[in-house]
Protein backbone atom coordinates (compact mmCIF):
# COMPACT_ATOMS: atom_id res chain seq x y z
CA UNK A 1 0.00 0.00 0.00
CA UNK A 2 1.72 3.41 -0.75
CA UNK A 3 2.69 5.88 1.49
CA UNK A 4 1.86 8.78 -0.63
CA UNK A 5 -1.83 8.58 -1.69
CA UNK A 6 -3.47 11.23 -3.18
CA UNK A 7 -5.64 13.35 -0.88
CA UNK A 8 -9.40 13.74 -1.28
CA UNK A 9 -8.82 17.69 -2.81
CA UNK A 10 -6.17 16.08 -4.43
CA UNK A 11 -8.18 13.06 -6.52
CA UNK A 12 -10.86 15.59 -7.34
CA UNK A 13 -8.48 18.38 -9.17
CA UNK A 14 -6.93 15.43 -10.93
CA UNK A 15 -10.23 14.69 -11.99
CA UNK A 16 -11.16 18.21 -12.84
CA UNK A 17 -7.96 18.66 -14.70
CA UNK A 18 -8.57 15.51 -17.16
CA UNK A 19 -11.50 16.71 -18.29
CA UNK A 20 -12.06 18.41 -21.52
CA UNK A 21 -12.03 22.55 -21.48
CA UNK A 22 -15.60 22.52 -22.92
CA UNK A 23 -16.75 19.76 -20.08
CA UNK A 24 -15.44 22.35 -17.42
CA UNK A 25 -16.93 25.70 -19.24
CA UNK A 26 -20.45 23.64 -19.41
CA UNK A 27 -19.94 22.59 -15.53
CA UNK A 28 -19.06 26.41 -14.69
CA UNK A 29 -21.92 27.60 -16.81
CA UNK A 30 -24.91 25.56 -15.13
CA UNK A 31 -22.96 26.05 -11.67
CA UNK A 32 -23.01 29.91 -12.00
CA UNK A 33 -26.72 30.03 -13.45
CA UNK A 34 -27.35 27.66 -10.06
CA UNK A 35 -25.57 30.00 -7.94
CA UNK A 36 -26.77 33.28 -9.50
CA UNK A 37 -30.37 32.13 -8.79
CA UNK A 38 -29.88 31.05 -5.15
CA UNK A 39 -28.12 34.42 -4.42
CA UNK A 40 -30.40 36.65 -6.44
CA UNK A 41 -28.66 40.34 -6.94
CA UNK A 42 -25.85 39.22 -4.20
CA UNK A 43 -24.47 37.29 -7.41
CA UNK A 44 -23.18 40.38 -8.83
CA UNK A 45 -20.11 39.87 -5.93
CA UNK A 46 -19.04 37.78 -8.36
CA UNK A 47 -19.41 39.13 -11.70
CA UNK A 48 -15.88 40.36 -11.08
CA UNK A 49 -14.23 37.11 -11.78
CA UNK A 50 -15.68 36.97 -15.50
CA UNK A 51 -14.70 40.20 -15.72
CA UNK A 52 -11.12 39.85 -15.30
CA UNK A 53 -11.45 36.48 -17.79
CA UNK A 54 -12.96 39.21 -20.25
CA UNK A 55 -10.17 41.51 -19.98
CA UNK A 56 -7.55 38.64 -20.28
CA UNK A 57 -9.46 37.31 -23.42
CA UNK A 58 -9.67 41.57 -24.40
CA UNK A 59 -5.68 42.07 -23.66
CA UNK A 60 -5.28 39.00 -26.63
CA UNK A 61 -7.34 39.97 -29.02
CA UNK A 62 -4.89 43.11 -30.66
CA UNK A 63 -1.96 41.32 -30.57
CA UNK A 64 -3.17 38.28 -31.53
CA UNK A 65 -5.41 39.42 -34.69
CA UNK A 66 -1.69 41.69 -36.18
CA UNK A 67 0.83 38.74 -35.58
CA UNK A 68 -1.63 35.89 -37.15
CA UNK A 69 -2.80 38.09 -39.74
CA UNK A 70 0.60 39.31 -41.08
CA UNK A 71 1.53 35.52 -40.68
CA UNK A 72 -1.25 34.90 -42.53
CA UNK A 73 -0.48 36.84 -45.47
CA UNK A 74 3.19 36.37 -45.39
CA UNK A 75 2.98 32.78 -45.23
CA UNK A 76 0.86 32.76 -48.53
CA UNK A 77 3.65 34.42 -50.89
CA UNK A 78 1.36 34.58 -53.55
CA UNK A 79 -0.74 38.05 -53.62
CA UNK A 80 -3.11 36.67 -55.97
CA UNK A 81 -4.31 33.43 -53.95
CA UNK A 82 -4.58 35.93 -50.91
CA UNK A 83 -7.04 38.27 -53.09
CA UNK A 84 -9.12 35.24 -53.72
CA UNK A 85 -9.46 34.04 -50.43
CA UNK A 86 -10.34 37.70 -49.66
CA UNK A 87 -12.95 37.43 -52.19
CA UNK A 88 -14.48 34.06 -51.59
CA UNK A 89 -14.63 35.38 -47.71
CA UNK A 90 -16.42 38.98 -48.09
CA UNK A 91 -18.50 36.66 -50.70
CA UNK A 92 -19.58 33.95 -48.32
CA UNK A 93 -20.23 35.96 -45.51
CA UNK A 94 -22.62 38.42 -46.97
CA UNK A 95 -24.25 35.36 -48.63
CA UNK A 96 -24.99 33.74 -45.35
CA UNK A 97 -25.91 36.99 -43.40
CA UNK A 98 -29.16 37.14 -45.84
CA UNK A 99 -29.45 33.62 -45.21
CA UNK A 100 -29.51 34.23 -41.15
CA UNK A 101 -32.14 37.36 -41.55
CA UNK A 102 -34.45 35.77 -44.01
CA UNK A 103 -34.78 32.55 -41.61
CA UNK A 104 -34.97 35.52 -38.39
CA UNK A 105 -38.10 36.56 -40.54
CA UNK A 106 -39.76 33.49 -41.10
CA UNK A 107 -39.31 32.40 -37.09
CA UNK A 108 -40.79 35.62 -36.01
CA UNK A 109 -43.59 35.12 -38.12
CA UNK A 110 -44.44 32.09 -37.42
CA UNK A 111 -44.04 32.16 -33.91
CA UNK A 112 -45.30 35.58 -33.87
CA UNK A 113 -43.82 37.03 -30.48
CA UNK A 114 -45.44 40.09 -30.08
CA UNK A 115 -48.79 39.03 -30.96
CA UNK A 116 -51.69 40.57 -28.28
CA UNK A 117 -49.78 43.34 -26.51
CA UNK A 118 -51.32 45.64 -27.94
CA UNK A 119 -48.83 48.66 -26.96
CA UNK A 120 -48.83 52.43 -28.35
CA UNK A 121 -46.28 54.26 -29.45
CA UNK A 122 -45.24 57.70 -27.24
CA UNK A 123 -45.85 60.34 -28.36
CA UNK A 124 -43.23 62.27 -30.43
CA UNK A 125 -40.55 60.67 -31.56
CA UNK A 126 -36.98 59.09 -30.97
CA UNK A 127 -33.85 60.01 -32.41
CA UNK A 128 -32.10 56.49 -33.40
CA UNK A 129 -28.73 55.68 -32.96
CA UNK A 130 -26.87 56.24 -36.17
CA UNK A 131 -24.80 53.39 -37.54
CA UNK A 132 -22.15 54.35 -39.77
CA UNK A 133 -22.36 54.72 -43.26
CA UNK A 134 -20.90 52.59 -45.97
CA UNK A 135 -18.44 55.89 -47.07
CA UNK A 136 -17.78 56.47 -43.46
CA UNK A 137 -17.06 52.80 -42.95
CA UNK A 138 -14.75 52.30 -46.08
CA UNK A 139 -12.88 55.68 -44.79
CA UNK A 140 -12.40 55.41 -41.30
CA UNK A 141 -10.83 51.31 -41.66
CA UNK A 142 -7.54 53.07 -43.25
CA UNK A 143 -5.85 53.99 -39.81
CA UNK A 144 -4.07 58.07 -39.88
CA UNK A 145 -2.01 56.29 -36.74
CA UNK A 146 -1.30 52.63 -36.76
CA UNK A 147 0.06 52.77 -32.93
CA UNK A 148 -3.10 54.71 -31.70
CA UNK A 149 -5.44 52.01 -33.94
CA UNK A 150 -3.62 49.23 -31.99
CA UNK A 151 -3.65 51.05 -28.90
CA UNK A 152 -7.39 52.00 -28.96
CA UNK A 153 -8.01 48.00 -30.39
CA UNK A 154 -9.97 49.63 -33.06
CA UNK A 155 -9.81 45.72 -34.96
CA UNK A 156 -10.85 47.03 -38.41
CA UNK A 157 -8.26 49.64 -38.88
CA UNK A 158 -6.08 46.73 -37.31
CA UNK A 159 -6.41 44.62 -40.30
CA UNK A 160 -6.20 46.68 -42.79
CA UNK A 161 -2.49 48.26 -41.38
CA UNK A 162 -1.61 43.97 -40.92
CA UNK A 163 -2.93 43.17 -44.12
CA UNK A 164 -0.83 46.11 -45.90
CA UNK A 165 2.06 45.29 -43.63
CA UNK A 166 2.44 41.52 -45.08
CA UNK A 167 1.88 42.26 -48.30
CA UNK A 168 4.68 44.56 -48.64
CA UNK A 169 6.64 41.98 -46.60
CA UNK A 170 6.27 39.97 -49.27
CA UNK A 171 6.62 42.16 -51.76
CA UNK A 172 10.66 43.37 -50.39
CA UNK A 173 11.06 39.48 -50.56
CA UNK A 174 14.68 38.72 -48.49
CA UNK A 175 14.73 41.99 -46.94
CA UNK A 176 11.31 41.24 -45.16
CA UNK A 177 12.35 37.64 -43.80
CA UNK A 178 13.62 39.14 -40.67
CA UNK A 179 10.66 40.82 -40.29
CA UNK A 180 8.48 37.85 -40.76
CA UNK A 181 10.11 35.52 -38.42
CA UNK A 182 9.86 37.80 -35.93
CA UNK A 183 5.97 38.51 -36.54
CA UNK A 184 6.14 34.51 -36.73
CA UNK A 185 7.56 34.18 -32.73
CA UNK A 186 5.10 36.84 -31.91
CA UNK A 187 2.11 34.58 -32.99
CA UNK A 188 3.23 31.73 -31.58
CA UNK A 189 3.55 33.22 -28.47
CA UNK A 190 0.47 34.50 -28.63
CA UNK A 191 -1.24 30.99 -29.64
CA UNK A 192 0.73 29.41 -26.31
CA UNK A 193 -1.01 32.55 -24.46
CA UNK A 194 -4.21 31.70 -25.59
CA UNK A 195 -3.99 27.89 -24.56
CA UNK A 196 -3.11 29.58 -21.03
CA UNK A 197 -5.67 31.86 -20.35
CA UNK A 198 -8.42 29.51 -22.05
CA UNK A 199 -7.65 27.09 -19.27
CA UNK A 200 -9.23 29.64 -16.74
CA UNK A 201 -12.46 29.58 -18.58
CA UNK A 202 -13.96 27.51 -16.55
CA UNK A 203 -13.66 30.07 -13.66
CA UNK A 204 -14.73 32.99 -15.69
CA UNK A 205 -17.72 31.47 -17.16
CA UNK A 206 -18.56 30.37 -13.94
CA UNK A 207 -18.44 34.51 -12.34
CA UNK A 208 -20.69 35.91 -15.51
CA UNK A 209 -23.17 33.16 -15.61
CA UNK A 210 -23.80 33.64 -11.57
CA UNK A 211 -24.09 37.10 -12.17
CA UNK A 212 -26.74 37.07 -15.60
CA UNK A 213 -28.74 34.71 -13.44
CA UNK A 214 -29.09 36.96 -10.67
CA UNK A 215 -29.27 39.95 -12.27
CA UNK A 216 -31.71 38.73 -14.51
CA UNK A 217 -33.53 35.91 -12.46
CA UNK A 218 -37.05 34.25 -14.31
CA UNK A 219 -39.22 37.56 -13.42
CA UNK A 220 -37.90 39.46 -16.04
CA UNK A 221 -37.54 36.71 -19.02
CA UNK A 222 -41.46 35.98 -18.33
CA UNK A 223 -43.14 38.47 -19.98
CA UNK A 224 -40.34 38.61 -23.05
CA UNK A 225 -39.67 34.70 -23.00
CA UNK A 226 -41.65 34.32 -26.48
CA UNK A 227 -38.76 36.51 -28.34
CA UNK A 228 -36.28 34.85 -26.67
CA UNK A 229 -37.56 31.39 -27.29
CA UNK A 230 -37.74 32.85 -31.07
CA UNK A 231 -34.58 34.04 -31.29
CA UNK A 232 -32.56 30.89 -30.15
CA UNK A 233 -34.68 28.57 -32.12
CA UNK A 234 -33.78 30.71 -35.20
CA UNK A 235 -30.17 30.52 -34.22
CA UNK A 236 -30.54 26.61 -33.86
CA UNK A 237 -31.91 26.46 -37.10
CA UNK A 238 -29.15 28.04 -38.76
CA UNK A 239 -26.31 26.01 -37.28
CA UNK A 240 -27.29 22.70 -37.20
CA UNK A 241 -29.97 23.25 -40.28
CA UNK A 242 -28.07 25.71 -42.45
CA UNK A 243 -24.85 25.54 -41.87
CA UNK A 244 -24.81 21.25 -41.70
CA UNK A 245 -25.94 22.18 -45.40
CA UNK A 246 -23.03 24.10 -46.51
CA UNK A 247 -20.22 21.81 -44.97
CA UNK A 248 -21.90 18.97 -46.49
CA UNK A 249 -23.05 20.25 -49.85
CA UNK A 250 -20.51 22.97 -50.70
CA UNK A 251 -17.34 21.02 -48.58
CA UNK A 252 -18.82 17.30 -48.65
CA UNK A 253 -18.08 16.68 -44.65
CA UNK A 254 -19.71 15.20 -41.88
CA UNK A 255 -21.35 18.06 -39.94
CA UNK A 256 -20.91 16.53 -36.55
CA UNK A 257 -17.10 16.18 -36.73
CA UNK A 258 -17.44 19.91 -37.71
CA UNK A 259 -19.63 20.76 -34.16
CA UNK A 260 -17.59 18.36 -32.13
CA UNK A 261 -13.95 20.45 -32.88
CA UNK A 262 -15.78 24.14 -32.62
CA UNK A 263 -17.49 23.06 -29.50
CA UNK A 264 -15.11 25.00 -26.93
CA UNK A 265 -15.28 28.17 -29.13
CA UNK A 266 -18.98 27.73 -29.12
CA UNK A 267 -19.20 28.02 -25.17
CA UNK A 268 -16.83 30.49 -25.04
CA UNK A 269 -19.11 32.36 -27.10
CA UNK A 270 -22.14 31.71 -25.26
CA UNK A 271 -20.71 33.31 -22.30
CA UNK A 272 -18.71 36.09 -23.23
CA UNK A 273 -21.32 37.10 -25.56
CA UNK A 274 -18.23 38.72 -27.87
CA UNK A 275 -16.86 37.47 -31.33
CA UNK A 276 -13.53 39.16 -31.04
CA UNK A 277 -13.24 38.02 -27.57
CA UNK A 278 -13.89 34.42 -28.46
CA UNK A 279 -11.35 34.88 -31.18
CA UNK A 280 -8.73 33.30 -29.34
CA UNK A 281 -10.67 30.33 -28.89
CA UNK A 282 -11.90 29.99 -32.84
CA UNK A 283 -8.30 30.34 -33.82
CA UNK A 284 -7.18 27.31 -31.34
CA UNK A 285 -10.33 25.23 -32.67
CA UNK A 286 -9.31 25.66 -36.34
CA UNK A 287 -6.03 24.53 -36.02
CA UNK A 288 -6.02 22.05 -33.12
CA UNK A 289 -9.52 20.40 -34.46
CA UNK A 290 -10.85 21.31 -37.68
CA UNK A 291 -7.33 21.29 -39.98
CA UNK A 292 -7.52 23.97 -41.11
CA UNK A 293 -4.18 25.19 -42.32
CA UNK A 294 -3.08 28.55 -39.91
CA UNK A 295 -2.40 30.65 -42.83
CA UNK A 296 -5.92 30.53 -43.82
CA UNK A 297 -7.33 30.65 -40.21
CA UNK A 298 -5.21 33.43 -39.26
CA UNK A 299 -6.44 35.55 -42.29
CA UNK A 300 -10.24 34.34 -42.98
CA UNK A 301 -11.19 34.15 -39.20
CA UNK A 302 -10.00 37.92 -37.86
CA UNK A 303 -11.94 39.36 -40.91
CA UNK A 304 -14.95 37.13 -39.86
CA UNK A 305 -15.18 38.69 -36.47
CA UNK A 306 -15.80 42.11 -38.17
CA UNK A 307 -17.89 41.49 -40.79
CA UNK A 308 -19.75 38.86 -39.99
CA UNK A 309 -22.63 38.88 -38.23
CA UNK A 310 -25.35 35.99 -39.08
CA UNK A 311 -26.59 35.81 -35.73
CA UNK A 312 -27.03 39.31 -35.27
CA UNK A 313 -28.74 39.60 -38.24
CA UNK A 314 -31.02 36.77 -37.65
CA UNK A 315 -31.64 38.56 -34.53
CA UNK A 316 -32.23 41.24 -36.17
CA UNK A 317 -35.69 39.60 -38.12
CA UNK A 318 -37.48 38.23 -35.14
CA UNK A 319 -37.00 41.30 -33.28
CA UNK A 320 -38.28 43.91 -36.05
CA UNK A 321 -41.22 41.41 -36.48
CA UNK A 322 -41.95 41.63 -32.53
CA UNK A 323 -41.50 44.91 -32.61
CA UNK A 324 -43.71 45.75 -35.43
CA UNK A 325 -46.78 42.69 -33.81
CA UNK A 326 -46.40 44.08 -30.64
CA UNK A 327 -47.63 47.90 -31.50
CA UNK A 328 -50.09 46.43 -34.30
CA UNK A 329 -48.20 47.46 -37.45
CA UNK A 330 -48.28 45.30 -40.49
CA UNK A 331 -45.05 45.36 -42.64
CA UNK A 332 -45.54 44.63 -46.85
CA UNK A 333 -43.26 42.29 -48.57
CA UNK A 334 -41.02 45.43 -49.65
CA UNK A 335 -40.75 46.24 -45.81
CA UNK A 336 -39.35 42.25 -45.90
CA UNK A 337 -36.83 43.00 -48.17
CA UNK A 338 -35.95 46.09 -46.96
CA UNK A 339 -35.02 44.62 -43.68
CA UNK A 340 -33.02 41.94 -45.44
CA UNK A 341 -30.60 44.65 -47.29
CA UNK A 342 -30.92 46.72 -44.44
CA UNK A 343 -29.49 44.37 -41.97
CA UNK A 344 -26.84 42.57 -44.74
CA UNK A 345 -25.37 45.61 -45.05
CA UNK A 346 -25.38 46.91 -41.51
CA UNK A 347 -23.83 44.22 -40.53
CA UNK A 348 -20.62 45.47 -42.55
CA UNK A 349 -21.38 48.96 -41.94
CA UNK A 350 -21.76 48.67 -37.74
CA UNK A 351 -18.47 46.22 -37.72
CA UNK A 352 -16.53 47.65 -34.62
CA UNK A 353 -19.31 49.66 -33.27
CA UNK A 354 -20.33 48.65 -29.18
CA UNK A 355 -23.46 47.45 -29.23
CA UNK A 356 -23.62 46.52 -32.83
CA UNK A 357 -26.78 44.59 -31.82
CA UNK A 358 -28.74 47.87 -30.49
CA UNK A 359 -27.19 50.06 -33.18
CA UNK A 360 -28.13 47.45 -36.01
CA UNK A 361 -32.24 47.30 -34.73
CA UNK A 362 -32.75 51.05 -34.76
CA UNK A 363 -31.59 51.52 -37.96
CA UNK A 364 -33.69 48.58 -39.38
CA UNK A 365 -36.73 50.06 -37.27
CA UNK A 366 -36.02 53.35 -38.63
CA UNK A 367 -35.55 51.98 -41.93
CA UNK A 368 -39.42 50.60 -42.31
CA UNK A 369 -40.84 53.36 -40.28
CA UNK A 370 -41.26 51.02 -36.88
CA UNK A 371 -41.82 52.74 -33.19
CA UNK A 372 -38.05 52.51 -31.73
CA UNK A 373 -39.39 52.27 -28.34
CA UNK A 374 -38.92 48.85 -29.70
CA UNK A 375 -35.68 49.11 -28.90
CA UNK A 376 -36.03 49.78 -25.21
CA UNK A 377 -38.24 46.88 -24.48
CA UNK A 378 -35.67 44.33 -26.54
CA UNK A 379 -32.58 45.94 -24.56
CA UNK A 380 -33.57 44.73 -21.50
CA UNK A 381 -32.52 40.95 -23.05
CA UNK A 382 -30.55 41.94 -24.89
CA UNK A 383 -27.77 39.96 -23.09
CA UNK A 384 -29.64 36.72 -23.06
CA UNK A 385 -30.20 37.17 -27.03
CA UNK A 386 -26.65 38.48 -27.83
CA UNK A 387 -25.38 35.40 -25.93
CA UNK A 388 -27.12 33.10 -28.88
CA UNK A 389 -26.31 35.19 -32.04
CA UNK A 390 -22.47 35.51 -30.46
CA UNK A 391 -23.18 31.71 -31.06
CA UNK A 392 -24.05 31.74 -34.87
CA UNK A 393 -21.15 34.57 -35.37
CA UNK A 394 -18.22 32.44 -34.36
CA UNK A 395 -19.77 29.44 -35.85
CA UNK A 396 -20.30 30.97 -38.66
CA UNK A 397 -16.57 32.39 -38.65
CA UNK A 398 -15.51 28.63 -38.35
CA UNK A 399 -17.55 27.17 -41.35
CA UNK A 400 -15.93 29.95 -43.43
CA UNK A 401 -12.76 28.86 -42.47
CA UNK A 402 -12.88 25.66 -42.82
CA UNK A 403 -14.95 25.33 -46.35
CA UNK A 404 -12.52 28.10 -47.88
CA UNK A 405 -9.65 26.36 -46.73
CA UNK A 406 -11.33 22.67 -48.20
CA UNK A 407 -11.81 24.94 -51.45
CA UNK A 408 -8.29 26.13 -51.12
CA UNK A 409 -6.59 22.43 -50.35
CA UNK A 410 -5.43 23.61 -47.51
CA UNK A 411 -7.41 21.43 -45.15
CA UNK A 412 -6.06 18.19 -43.56
CA UNK A 413 -9.47 15.59 -43.98
CA UNK A 414 -7.62 13.26 -41.92
CA UNK A 415 -7.59 15.71 -38.67
CA UNK A 416 -10.25 17.01 -39.76
CA UNK A 417 -12.18 13.51 -39.49
CA UNK A 418 -9.85 12.31 -36.34
CA UNK A 419 -11.41 12.55 -32.50
CA UNK A 420 -10.21 15.84 -30.23
CA UNK A 421 -7.96 14.20 -28.54
CA UNK A 422 -5.90 12.88 -31.64
CA UNK A 423 -6.55 16.24 -33.60
CA UNK A 424 -4.42 17.66 -30.76
CA UNK A 425 -1.98 15.04 -31.05
CA UNK A 426 -1.58 15.76 -35.04
CA UNK A 427 -1.91 19.64 -34.45
CA UNK A 428 1.44 18.96 -31.59
CA UNK A 429 3.16 17.28 -34.52
CA UNK A 430 2.74 19.70 -37.11
CA UNK A 431 3.49 22.14 -34.75
CA UNK A 432 6.66 20.44 -34.03
CA UNK A 433 7.83 19.95 -37.65
CA UNK A 434 6.70 23.32 -38.86
CA UNK A 435 9.41 24.82 -35.81
CA UNK A 436 11.98 22.12 -37.64
CA UNK A 437 11.40 23.27 -40.93
CA UNK A 438 11.52 26.90 -39.53
CA UNK A 439 15.48 26.14 -38.09
CA UNK A 440 16.49 24.55 -41.12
Amino acid sequence: MSKHQPSLVGRLWSRWSGLPLWLKILIGMVLGMSTGLILGKDAIYLKPIGTLFVNTIKMLIVPLVFCSLIVGVTSMQDTAKMGRIGFKSFAFYLGTTSIAISLGLIVGSVIRPGSGLNMTPEVGTEKATQAPSVMETLINIVPTNPVSALAEGQILQVIVFAVALGIALVLIGEHGRPAIRVFESLAEAMYKLTDMVMSLAPYGVFGLMAWVAGEYGMEMLLPLIKVIVAVYIGCFLHIVGFYSLVLSVFARLNPLQFFKGISNAMAVAFTTSSSAGSLPASMKCASEYLGVNKKISSFVLPLGTTINMDGTALYQGVTALFVAQAFGMDLTWVDYITIILTATLASIGTAGVPGAGLVMLTLVLTTVGLPLEGVAIIAGIDRILDMARTVVNVSGDLVATTVIAKSENELDIEHYNADMQQSALIAEQNAVSAAEEGRS
